[in-house]
């Protein structure tokens, strides 16, 4: 009786601490992801688009290649992965595009601000419901990134960015755009194949930047001086972003876009660190008071993070049962058509 009381308290710590280990290496490469891409910035290559270019070639050519082999048929209709590819492509471009007036440590932080939009489209579209302690947790968080735009503002470029309020704006809004990608994939990954799910996002997401750079980039690419340097942080670059489209479905598919976008804040710590060691630049004193908010925020959303977990799943259910609907309504009508 005591073992088995044993065993039900070590899987349920391990239940626990899974997500969040995995969080953390999630959190680790896209720290990675983000330094690779502010050493291109760095190196004179303002090309974000072509950046984003390498990342969903790699991740077409690997998960299209399972989905050519198992010659499976689509579980959602094909023009949601091109909304979800668009998002995603507009999201990076913008996020990458803010490392060439910003530093790596506003950048990351302010990407948190993917959180508040994330909880109000969980809110709308997939009936989230969150206790007023997690509404709260998650205004710490977002008093720590109004630090963090006080400080920029202070800033001038010796801190290593030329407009640091324009490169705020710009994550801003990149992030409303990456937590759109973030909702739609964790509303496929839940019921449906996260192979698909990696796959068309990586499909769609190399077909928009092949449209846009032309239109955006052909002179900046023109104008890059390719060094060993640069080539590197390119692949990099890829190498990061793939394991982070990779492990990111696992991650959505336990604990959701918010307890995911949560768990990424880590990464700030990291970019801290990068910038120090590597940028040899000085940290302003508001960041590490921008920290203490972010992470008491973070504690106080995870102690009230299982209350709605219930009613997210019936919700979820319910809704994917809809889809499932629609697509055996689509289906029996292609039936009818063959018969007659």
């Amino acid at each position: 009786m005591d073992n088995s009381n044993w065993w039900r308290n070590y899987e349920g710590i391990l239940k626990t601490f899974y997500p969040v280990l995995l969080g953390q290496l999630v959190s680790f490469v896209m720290a990675l992801a983000s330094f690779t891409s502010s050493l291109v910035a760095n190196l004179g290559a303002k090309t974000p688009l072509s950046l984003s270019f390498f990342s969903y070639t790699s991740l077409a050519l690997v998960y299209g290649g399972i989905m050519i082999y198992r010659r499976q048929k689509l579980q959602v209709p094909w023009y949601w992965y091109a909304l979800l590819g668009v998002a995603d492509v507009q999201g990076n471009f913008l996020v990458n595009k803010a490392y060439q007036y910003s530093s790596i440590t506003s950048v990351t932080i302010l990407d948190c601000w993917t959180i508040a939009w994330v909880i109000i489209l969980t809110w709308l579209f997939l009936g989230t419901r969150y206790s007023p302690w997690q509404f709260f947790g998650a205004a710490v968080c977002l008093g720590g990134l109004g630090l963090v735009l006080l400080s920029d503002a202070k800033a001038s470029g010796g801190s290593g960015s030329s407009k640091p309020i324009l490169g705020d704006i710009l994550v801003i809004i990149g992030t409303f755009f990456f937590s759109m990608s973030n909702v739609g994939e964790e509303f496929c990954v839940k019921k449906k194949d996260r192979i698909e799910v990696v796959s068309m996002i990586g499909l769609f997401g190399l077909l928009i930047t092949m449209i846009e750079i032309p239109i955006l980039e052909r002179k900046s690419l023109e104008s890059v001086k390719w060094s060993a340097e640069l080539i590197l942080a390119f692949c990099g670059y890829a190498a990061a972003s793939f394991m982070f489209y990779t492990f990111v479905p696992f991650l959505l598919k336990m604990s959701g876009s918010t307890l995911f976008n949560l768990s990424l804040l880590t990464s700030d710590v990291w970019a801290v660190v990068l910038r120090t060691f590597f940028y040899k630049q000085k940290v302003e004193w508001l960041y590490f008071v921008a920290f203490a908010l972010v992470f008491t925020g973070l504690i106080i959303y995870s102690k009230t993070a299982k209350d709605p977990v219930i009613e997210e799943a019936n919700a979820d259910d319910q809704r994917y049962q809809l889809l499932n609907d629609d697509e055996e309504q689509a289906d029996h009508r292609h039936d009818e058509k063959t018969v007659s």
